[in-house]
């Protein structure tokens, strides 16, 4: 408990005190109320779990209610310009992190500081989410790592779905026929409904403050649904978006594409930040081979690394696209990297029904559709 207003209560019935006597034995009050002492805010709290071969998750708490933590993992001296906390982060690599979180008002805290050294080779699975399933039922998505976006606002394309969470009983979501589940086929599945005419449901999955990454392979393996007006997708956003929004947190697009199937087939990765997005953003179309459609298993993987981001799809070892800072941002009026500034990245991964680039569906799109995610895996670079 803070014992400010205490001290405050004490500091004025002294001066109140120090004033009657002075103009009793007529002296001068020239000192004013006493000022209670600054309080200090908490050092934060590093805590961390396991993930796979050595890598750890990182967690910072603060029992300051209201206070800001501001950490840094490359051993510098964290200030209120290095990235603000806003969820666990894993750690994969050497590294040392650093964090002091702050209140208005209040003195800063001391600095929290704990080196790691998991000496892991490049190349090691470091983290996954395999979607196992051995109940014999259908079963919620791990609610540990997974959060949803719902509602049904457009999420600034026009889309026309109303997401689901897990559970929902909000009209039209129906807990019973669940858009997001792990099936007993050891599958993700994100599901796109029509329970009326003009009326969809799909689910939204996310880490956003429950799990973030930088720095490594990332790649999931999908079947994306096909047919006019769906609109699948594997993303990430920075986890600054709370703090600078989008388009300055970063989006990173590794799976993404629209309507039905072409010949050939494609998928785009695309990266998003300020002075590079719409039509003036970075994005590549990738063709299947002949024969191949993404309406089958394939794996899209993005290799991230400081200064550059790079997609592949199947080959990790042939990327089809790498951008760089700054050779990427050449010729583009006011372009931002955002994606070298200290700040992990939360998944995304849902299926859009109708929006601006879609458009909508027709008599052709067959409902319900399933997007299928058999896997989603992190490597060391």
């Amino acid at each position: 408990m803070r014992t400010g207003g205490l001290l405050a209560g004490l500091s004025l019935s002294l001066a109140a005190l120090v004033c009657a006597c002075g103009v009793g034995s007529g002296g001068s009050n020239s000192t004013g109320p006493l000022t209670p002492a600054q309080a200090q805010v908490a050092a934060p709290a590093l805590s961390t779990k396991a993930a796979q071969a050595g890598a750890e998750i990182v967690s910072l708490t603060s029992v300051t209610s209201g206070a800001t933590i501001y950490y840094t993992i490359d051993g510098s001296v964290p200030t209120t310009a290095s990235p603000i906390y806003d969820a666990p982060f894993l750690v994969a690599s050497n590294l040392t992190v650093n964090a002091y979180a702050t209140l208005t008002g209040d003195k800063p805290s001391s600095v929290t500081t704990k080196a790691f050294l998991p000496n892991i080779a490049s190349g090691t699975l470091v983290w996954s989410d395999e979607f196992t399933n051995s109940t014999g039922a259908s079963q919620q998505p791990d609610p540990t790592v997974w959060a949803y976006d719902t509602g049904n606002d457009g999420f600034g394309n026009k889309e026309l779905e109303s997401y689901c969470s897990w559970g929902s009983t909000a009209s039209p979501c129906d807990p019973a026929n669940p858009n997001a589940f792990v099936g007993t086929d050891g599958y993700l599945h994100i599901v796109a409904e029509q329970p009326t005419p003009g009326v969809y449901t799909s689910a939204r999955m996310k880490t956003q403050g429950l799990f973030s990454l930088q720095y490594g392979r990332l790649e999931a393996k999908i079947w994306a649904p096909e047919g006019q007006g769906y609109w699948p997708a594997f993303w990430t956003l920075g986890n600054n978006i709370a703090t600078v929004n989008w388009p300055a947190c970063g989006e990173q697009d590794i799976m993404e594409r629209v309507n039905a199937a072409l010949t050939p087939d494609w998928n785009e990765g695309s990266v998003h930040g300020t002075g590079f997005t719409g039509d003036v953003g970075l994005g590549t179309l990738y063709h299947f081979p002949a024969g191949q459609t993404a309406a089958g298993w394939h794996t899209y993987g993005m290799i991230w690394k400081q200064g550059s981001v790079a997609y592949y799809v199947d080959d990790p070892t042939s990327p089809y696209v790498t951008y760089t800072n700054p050779g990427s941002l050449s010729g583009l009026s006011g372009a931002v990297w955002p994606f070298d500034s200290g700040d992990s990245a939360f998944l995304i991964v849902n299926l859009a029904v109708g929006g601006d680039w879609p458009k909508n569906p027709n008599a052709a799109t067959v409902f319900p559709a399933s997007l299928l995610v058999d896997y989603v895996r992190f490597y060391t670079n």
